[in-house]
């Protein structure tokens, strides 16, 4: 994976970041702006309200006269994922500055906090990396950086949308009580061939065999898709626990002897995924790095591909 010199220099001058105030429970310790601004003195450091678009003001930048040749994000993984696309379609690197609840990409990347990122600017080295394009009934694709799934767990997310005003953690906990009692397996049809699923993951790179939910990426470099199904021949109970990713969570789970035998699941990989699912009554959604949507009840086509090298990220 060949390096790259950066566009921009060591202060800041041609990048363009913009910080997501809503990231998610940002698990910063302090408001990171400062130390960024410091650091990096010829930037542009934008924070973006509750009502401003990242697009938008991504757009008037690249518009202007003094066009950025880096873009940065402070933010969880929606944002990061978001700007990465945008990076990608204005051909500049991306800086990942970690402000999220999980920050799966920026762990993946070596970011594992604000000055990670703020030292891998200042090295100046770029990696290429693997990224996936989602597009759903043939639309215009979306850059994918960690995973899309199916099925139970975003049927999770949605019911722990319906309760944010409860704050992440409760919501949580009433999703999963609503998701146990009333958790609907989807249809997908491929090839032929048609399969009832409690989930469906597909993750950007080879991942953990032994773990089902696939959240964070292993790898930067590896140009496949992971594919995960896991059919609907089980309890909902059973077809929650899959949805663990924790290392000890899925201990104690399979401990409990409460996690779905071997046989439940299929995983293949390929270089890319295309599947028309059918709800049958259950909700119509999917999720790309942790992104809630809503497709037609009636049903979709969900195609993922692998695309090599895709972007370019400063990483250590």
């Amino acid at each position: 994976m060949p390096d790259h010199i950066s566009p921009a220099r060591p202060d800041g001058d041609g990048l363009l970041l913009l910080a997501n105030s809503s990231a998610g429970e940002a698990v910063l310790r302090a408001d990171p702006l400062p130390v960024i601004r410091e650091r990096l003195p010829r930037a542009r450091v934008q924070e973006l309200g509750p009502d401003d678009d990242l697009d938008d003001a991504v757009a008037t930048a690249m518009a202007g006269d003094d066009r950025p040749r880096v873009l940065g994000v402070l933010g969880g993984d929606g944002s990061v994922s978001r700007m990465a696309h945008l990076a990608r379609r204005h051909g500049v690197p991306l800086l990942v500055v970690p402000g999220g609840t999980f920050n799966h990409f920026a762990r993946s990347a070596g970011l594992d906090d604000v000055d990670a990122a703020l030292a891998a600017f200042a090295a100046g080295t770029l990696r290429d990396v693997v990224v996936a394009e989602l597009s759903i009934d043939d639309g215009a694709p979306i850059t994918v950086l960690n995973a899309v799934s199916l099925g139970n767990y975003p049927q999770f997310l949605a019911e722990r949308t319906e309760r944010a005003s409860l704050g992440k953690w409760l919501g949580g906990v009433g999703a999963i009580i609503v998701a146990l009692r009333e958790a609907q397996p989807v249809r997908v049809r491929r090839d032929g061939r048609t399969a009832t699923v409690w989930s469906a993951f597909v993750g950007v790179g080879r991942n953990d065999p032994q773990r089902h939910a696939m959240m964070q990426r292993v790898t930067l470099a590896d140009p496949v898709l992971d594919v995960r199904l896991h059919h609907a021949r089980g309890s909902r109970v059973r077809a929650m626990a899959s949805l663990a990713f924790g290392r000890r969570t899925l201990r104690v789970l399979r401990a409990l002897r409460v996690m779905p035998p071997a046989t439940e699941f299929e995983r293949e990989v390929a270089d890319s995924w295309r599947v028309h699912v059918q709800p049958d009554g259950a909700p119509a959604v999917y999720v790309h790095d942790g992104e809630l949507e809503e497709a037609s009840p009636s049903g979709f086509t969900l195609a993922v591909r692998a695309a090599p090298d895709g972007l370019r990220v400063y990483a250590p």
